[in-house]
């Protein structure tokens, strides 16, 4: 009964794990025979690549800011909505919606929105007086602007957290308000403690797909650029505006598919693989610690 699958799990984990990590020891364009280097493609992927440290940044960075305000924004949302009284259905839809949008169309929406000359959104500004950014053509403004993205398709995490608070006991909340409880110790000793394996699930979630961020990123700066595809090169600026916008997996997209260095990309997804588990064994340590705090 579990042979199918065992069968898939061995297929397509397993034997691309093993296989990244072998492949990570040679020299290979899968053109000609993988030729074996050792530990080169680490060498240079931790002391030589020019692009490495960027990439590592920015990833970084899309994992301590995106990560958080996504969450904090659904956590908001889904407390406003769980307290609605009319309407429910058409507030809960109108929030949720964005995320069904497809992330290529929801970053073209995006840039076309934040177009710093003919964009709506400079343009209102410009009508209150204030002189909009450059927003996806300025390295500054860049990421902050794939964060406002983040939290309008945040939908996926709202509805998941909206569903955990309408769960906790209301009887919990009387209880404590006849105990002369007020609304942020309620929150504290009360919402959080109940909900904390639904955030922690958030967290676990969205730390693995900023480390993995790559469409957003990619399609924002192949569009903001003005080229119509991703993988750096000629045909495109890899993490336009500057490198702003040049994550790890962009990088290794661009090493393995665009320069054909699939040793060297099965190299840096490797040590992917190692950072991201090590992140998670912290984050839900992390989260532990928490629960037993709000338990408290």
């Amino acid at each position: 009964m579990l042979a199918p699958a065992l069968l898939g799990l061995a297929l397509f984990f397993v034997y691309p794990l093993v296989a990244s990590i072998v492949y990570s020891f040679t020299r290979y364009n899968q053109l000609q025979e993988p030729e074996f280097v050792g530990l080169l493609n680490y060498r240079f992927l931790f002391t030589q690549d020019p692009q490495i440290g960027a990439a590592v940044v920015n990833t970084l960075w899309f994992v301590v800011v995106l990560v958080p305000v996504r969450i904090v924004f659904a956590l908001l949302v889904a407390g406003l909505l769980s307290r609605a009284k009319t309407a429910t259905g058409f507030w809960r839809t109108l929030f949720y919606l964005p995320a069904l949008v497809p992330p290529v169309a929801s970053v073209v929406a995006f840039v076309f929105l934040f177009n710093p000359g003919t964009g709506p959104v400079n343009q209102v500004l410009r009508f209150f007086g204030i002189d909009g950014p450059l927003w996806f053509n300025d390295p500054a403004w860049s990421k902050p602007s794939l964060v406002i993205l983040g939290v309008w398709v945040m939908g996926d995490i709202m509805i998941i957290f909206l569903a955990a608070l309408l769960d906790v006991p209301r009887d919990l909340y009387e209880a404590a308000s006849l105990d002369g409880a007020n609304g942020a110790q309620q929150v504290r000793h009360i919402t959080l403690p109940t909900i904390a394996p639904v955030i922690g699930f958030a967290v676990v979630t969205g730390v693995i797909a900023a480390l993995q961020y790559f469409t957003e990123a990619a399609v924002a700066s192949g569009v903001a650029s003005g080229k119509a595809t991703i993988g750096g090169g000629t045909a495109a600026q890899l993490g336009y505006p500057g490198t702003s916008l040049l994550t790890y997996t962009e990088l290794l997209y661009q090493r393995g598919f665009a320069n054909f260095q699939f040793g060297y990309a099965s190299a840096m997804a490797v040590v992917l693989f190692v950072i991201t588990a090590i992140v998670l064994v912290l984050t839900m340590r992390r989260i532990s610690v928490f629960r037993a705090e709000a338990d408290r």
